[in-house]
């Protein structure tokens, strides 16, 4: 049975409220080289960040995750509200001020003075750290959980794209091969034709035209980029049936592809076997692209 695989991207939200409160924290992720992590919550939560960045490698190698952590308290006994007197003691100063140098009446009430900004701010209560991990931490690995349900729901959906993928070049590969002998025949008889035309009825030296099918046989030789060329592609397929954490392996393993596909299509002098080649290099792409979204 094979191993999961996870998509750099995918998406999970968990919430919970009661009566007083209101916790959610949502988790979205892109690809990236490494692990990277950009968390947005509200002030109080803080002194959590490690921890909540422990918690989240848990459950991812690599990729760039944002987190959002929301919290809104309807209990009015958390809240305290202030009056900043230094900030309220300049707008009277200024009102004075404006009434006497331009001689304008001063309307500036009670109510209005509050009513301006920065003269009354809420604060919340300073929560204990330990009680409030103890609400976040749940909520967290709930959405983390989801996160990785989506992350291994289009792994799965990249494995069976990327082993059609396989399939599909091996055929590739395959025909290349057959294609090979043939080749070869093709040109002893073209070379035999030629030398005809030369000699007329003079007598042919077979040696020679051997000796010149081998060195032809040596320049568009591809058994050795074939034969690597399987082995890479039967490596792919191994590796996307381990799972966990292969994106890097497969992007090797494609670098690798992409090389000895450049090497056949060089070599390639026949045109049905450079459009083989062209094929296969486009397949190649495909592949390395996908890949780029592999964990």
């Amino acid at each position: 049975m094979s191993e999961k695989i996870y998509s750099m991207t995918g998406f999970g939200r968990a919430e919970v409220h009661d009566e007083k409160k209101k916790l959610a924290v949502e988790i979205k992720s892109v690809n990236h080289r490494y692990l990277e992590f950009g968390i947005r919550m509200p002030k109080k939560f803080s002194p959590l960040e490690a921890k909540i960045r422990n918690v989240l490698k848990e459950y991812a190698q690599r990729g760039k995750l944002d987190v959002y952590i929301t919290y809104e308290n309807y209990a009015e006994n958390d809240i305290s509200v202030q009056m900043n007197e230094a900030v309220a003691g300049q707008y009277i100063r200024y009102a004075d001020s404006i009434q006497k140098q331009f001689g304008i009446s001063n309307d500036l009430t009670a109510s209005k003075l509050l009513g301006l900004p920065d003269v009354i701010t809420q604060n919340e209560e300073d929560a204990d750290d330990e009680e409030l991990w103890k609400e976040l931490e749940p909520v967290l690995r709930e959405a983390a959980a989801g996160f990785m349900h989506a992350r291994n729901t289009e792994g799965e959906n990249l494995r069976r794209d990327l082993l059609e993928k396989l399939n599909h070049m091996d055929g590739m590969v395959d025909e290349i091969i057959r294609r090979e002998p043939g080749i070869m025949e093709d040109y002893r008889h073209r070379l035999e034709d030629m030398t005809k035309e030369l000699l007329g009825d003079a007598q042919m030296d077979e040696g020679r035209i051997a000796a010149e099918v081998v060195l032809y046989a040596d320049k568009i030789c591809t058994d050795e980029e074939t034969v690597r060329l399987k082995s890479h592609i039967q490596g792919m397929r191994d590796t996307l049936e381990a799972g966990f954490n292969i994106g890097r392996k497969l992007d090797f393993l494609a670098q690798e592809m992409n090389r000895e596909a450049n090497t056949i299509l060089s070599k390639a002098n026949d045109l049905e076997t450079s459009n083989i080649g062209v094929d296969l290099k486009t397949e190649i792409e495909k592949i390395r692209e996908q890949v780029q979204n592999v964990e």
